[in-house]
């Protein structure tokens, strides 16, 4: 049932954005959705949503929730939001975009009057509608513990990490740490497999050993099957990996695994896996380890 019967707006109804929609949806919870491909709220409104028409209606709402691909989007979106008559109390975005992005976006909600949180969010679309996310969020104190309750429905872990900008890199971090796993799971596997082992036999001994992970059992029948089916894209990890090396480069700390992991992720997107699931890192590193892709045999 709703926590407390506040109008809720979502923003941005892509995978993920569906995804955590959905949740609020199922847990009782008023919610209106915009898109700016409207065919896309389409499926949250045959769940129960209400479509608006414009942007600026989400205005009416008292908390408004944003789910965009990168921080120009952040930026244009919540300008628009912000352009109407009607103002939400409370602007939680739950994309990952950079710092900067998410300063710009918070004084221009402060100048409006309106409390800004970063929510930035861990999961995929899946892990999300089985309630397995993570948040993390930054802002004001009291805008989080208003938020909290919304927050709590949609993820089994919300954090709180400063008054500011925190939670934009500790998600950033998060991916950055993400795509080295998913790199150095590839290299292995394709050692194994040059070696003569089966992959999947492989996969099957790494995940009864101690380095193994929940994510990593979840995604093995993928990679077993060199499935690319995206839950998250080549290019979208290569935006990540680009914003935080950018923090890094600010911030004076080194980050060698994760530069040379960049550029294979850059090299990934140049033989054509950019939309693709970014375990497909594994069909590049696969090739150069002079193994036969069952496709291609």
């Amino acid at each position: 049932m709703s926590t407390n019967g506040l109008c809720l707006g979502w923003l941005g109804t892509g995978r993920m954005g569906a995804a955590l929609a959905g949740r609020l949806i199922d847990a009782g919870e008023r919610v209106t959705v915009w898109n700016r491909t409207a065919v896309k709220t389409e499926p949250l409104v045959a769940r129960g949503a209400r479509a608006a028409g414009r942007i600026t209606d989400l205005g009416s709402c008292d908390i408004v929730f944003v789910t965009v691909s990168g921080p120009r989007d952040l930026v244009e979106v919540v300008a628009g939001l912000l352009g109407g008559q009607s103002k939400p109390a409370v602007i939680v975005d739950c994309s990952t975009v950079s710092a900067a992005a998410s300063a710009r976006v918070r004084a221009a909600a402060d100048e409006a009057g309106v409390g800004f949180l970063a929510a930035p969010v861990s999961g995929n679309p899946h892990v999300v509608a089985e309630g397995g996310a993570c948040i993390v969020a930054s802002g004001p104190p009291g805008v989080f513990q208003r938020v909290r309750p919304y927050l709590d429905a949609m993820a089994k872990v919300a954090v709180h990490a400063g008054e500011a900008e925190q939670s934009r890199l500790v998600k950033l971090c998060h991916n950055l740490y993400l795509g080295m796993m998913v790199q150095a799971l590839v290299e292995v596997t394709s050692l194994a497999e040059k070696g003569g082992t089966d992959r999947a036999a492989f996969l099957e001994f790494l995940n009864g050993t101690v380095l193994a992970s929940d994510w990593v059992r979840k995604r093995t029948g993928d990679l077993v099957a060199r499935d690319w089916t995206p839950t998250f894209t080549t290019e979208l990890l290569r935006k990540d990996f680009d914003l935080g090396l950018e923090a890094a480069r600010s911030l004076e700390v080194p980050m060698p695994v994760a530069a040379t992991v960049h550029q294979l992720i850059q090299s990934a997107i140049g033989i054509g896996l950019r939309e693709e699931d970014f375990l497909s890192l594994y069909d590049q590193q696969a090739r150069g380890a002079g193994l036969v892709l069952e496709s291609e045999g």
